[in-house]
């Protein structure tokens, strides 16, 4: 027999939640892997799309009375508070499983702790911290909702090698190739919401689907930044034509805007739009993480700027992020840059 460690498992449970995002809004996503005492799998599963069941619920049904004496790994703290179903603390400690697992507590304060506190009471052995960043991560969305009630912000930009959207006349179908094209879609998948500009909708006349064969209805909802004072028309009715998963967002104020997505029950939002809807996301420090696709084209100084001007006067006062992947696509580049 292979021997498995604690790390293993929740790399599995971890994998499951991945595969949630973007479906579980405004629950977290959670992956939940029941294994026993000799290593066999008993149950795994994660939350269900729309945010229920959850994902101990189920792992716990399919391993049944098996479940007792068992090892429960889940990504995030089951649980503690009554909501349209019983707190799932309260299901692995009726299942007699002896051992729970944690990758992270939840921040949530109905939870916060209380769902780990209650394992221990019922003489459960608890583990805390298990791949903790990693999990962290898959629920960042979820975590910053309920921290500061914004989603967490990706920033997408398909770029040439010297920074550019599009040509001057504004043609820009299609800068990187099919490769990166479809890792995009796949960033539209595990979003919940889009965020763009009246200027990218008039120009291009997007669809923001998702067109990768099985993950077509998992399209985000789309909310479109216009400059309310000119009250452009045409984008009024584009956006009203779309309904009901797309929104008007009147004026530039972002921290209104993200505030009122999170509110819409949005947890990951994407961003993708011109220069200037990047720029004025980084200018307030709304941005979370950018992901850059990158082709090895030269547009030429007279294209348009992948992100707007800035005014600054000091490196010190430029955004700075860290990069945290990279990745061949094809022909092309793609980065993932973090906050720093």
């Amino acid at each position: 027999m292979i021997a498995v460690s604690d790390t293993d498992i929740m790399r599995v449970a971890l994998a499951l939640a991945r595969r949630g995002l973007g479906r579980t809004a405004p629950n977290p996503t959670v992956g939940c892997v029941i294994v026993a005492a000799d290593g066999k799998v008993l149950g795994q599963a994660r939350t269900a799309d729309g945010g229920r069941p959850h994902a101990e619920t189920q792992a716990l049904e399919q391993a049944g009375a098996a479940a007792k004496g068992a090892t429960a790994f889940v990504t995030l703290e089951p649980c503690a508070h009554q909501g349209q179903t019983g707190p799932c603390s309260r299901a692995l400690i009726d299942a007699q499983v002896a051992r729970v697992v944690i990758a992270t507590l939840d921040p949530d304060p109905r939870t916060a702790g209380k769902g780990a506190t209650m394992l221990r009471e019922a003489g459960i052995d608890v583990t805390v911290g298990v791949m903790e960043s990693e999990a962290k991560q898959v629920n960042a969305g979820f975590m910053k909702r309920i921290t500061s009630g914004k989603p967490y912000l990706t920033l997408k930009l398909a770029l040439s090698l010297d920074g550019k959207i599009a040509l001057g006349n504004g043609e820009s179908q299609w800068i990187t190739g099919p490769a990166a094209r479809a890792r995009g879609h796949l960033l539209r998948a595990e979003s919940d919401f889009l965020l763009t500009g009246a200027k990218t909708v008039l120009k291009d006349h997007p669809r923001f689907t998702v067109r990768i064969a099985g993950l077509e209805a998992y399209s985000p909802r789309v909310g479109v930044v216009y400059d309310a004072e000119r009250s452009n028309q045409e984008i009024v009715k584009w956006v009203q034509d779309q309904r009901p998963n797309w929104m008007l967002l009147p004026g530039w104020d972002f921290q209104a805007h993200l505030a009122r997505i999170a509110d819409s029950g949005a947890t990951r939002v994407l961003a993708e739009a011109g220069g200037g809807v990047a720029r004025a996301l980084l200018a307030d420090g709304l941005v979370d993480e950018i992901v850059v696709f990158r082709a090895g084209k030269v547009l030429g100084g007279d294209a348009r700027d992948g992100v707007g001007v800035f005014d600054f006067h000091s490196l010190d006062q430029a955004p700075h992020f860290k990069r945290v992947e990279s990745l061949v696509l094809g022909e092309d580049f793609m980065e993932v840059w973090r906050q720093s």
